[in-house]
């Protein structure tokens, strides 16, 4: 069969009219798909010392979640991510699931991962010049700064405060839960970027 850059815009429109128009049934399944995708990227991992908060993969599948999902969608696969995770799935990082995690040093970016994915995929859809690289480089910038880390540092926080006894200082909150994460995210970031332009159709849909 040939293959031509219009053939390649037509599958790739084709594909994302599908999404938004089958069966509820077939949502549900591509969520769930997207909440595996995120429980296996949760395990490339690299600990720090230093803080209870890993470097992981999973933040690229978040957000990429709205943008192949859908605002509704994408937010209902990290909604079931979180939940099959919550009753003992060990899919988050490191392998572990069960409850505690909603209160233990990550549990605000779960919170966050939700948000994410549903504000990614609200302007991925509704704005057609937001799937372009350079709108989609600020956006996803902006969202995962935004709508991760601020109630991640939260969480973190709240749980420093639970252990300690004691709110944490500001600079001990951002070096335990943000500072050594930001090149890691910047490559994701661009990551995300470049994919959507290239897998999103320019037009409606």
């Amino acid at each position: 069969m040939e293959i031509s850059i219009d053939n390649y815009f037509q599958k790739r429109y084709s594909l994302f009219a599908w999404r938004s128009n089958t069966s509820v049934v077939n949502k549900v399944i591509l969520a769930f798909f997207m909440a595996c995708i995120t429980g296996l990227m949760a395990q490339i991992i690299i600990p720090l010392p230093w803080t209870p908060v890993p470097v992981t993969a999973q933040t690229f599948a978040v957000l990429m979640a709205g943008v192949v999902l859908g605002r509704r969608w994408g937010g209902i696969s990290q909604v079931m991510y979180l939940a099959v995770g919550l009753l003992g799935v060990p899919w988050f990082a490191g392998l572990t699931g069960g409850y505690a995690i909603l209160l233990g040093a990550t549990g605000g970016y779960f919170l966050g991962f939700i948000l994410t994915a549903f504000v990614m995929g609200y302007v991925t859809d509704k704005y057609v010049q937001s799937r372009n690289f350079r709108p989609m480089l600020g956006l996803t910038f902006l969202v995962n700064f935004a709508f991760i880390y601020i109630p991640g540092l939260l969480g973190l926080g709240l749980w420093m405060y639970m252990v300690n006894g004691t709110f944490p200082t500001f600079l001990t909150l951002i070096t335990m839960g943000l500072l050594p994460f930001i090149i890691g995210d910047m490559v994701k970031i661009g990551g995300v970027a470049a994919l959507t332009k290239a897998i999103t159709p320019k037009e409606e849909y």
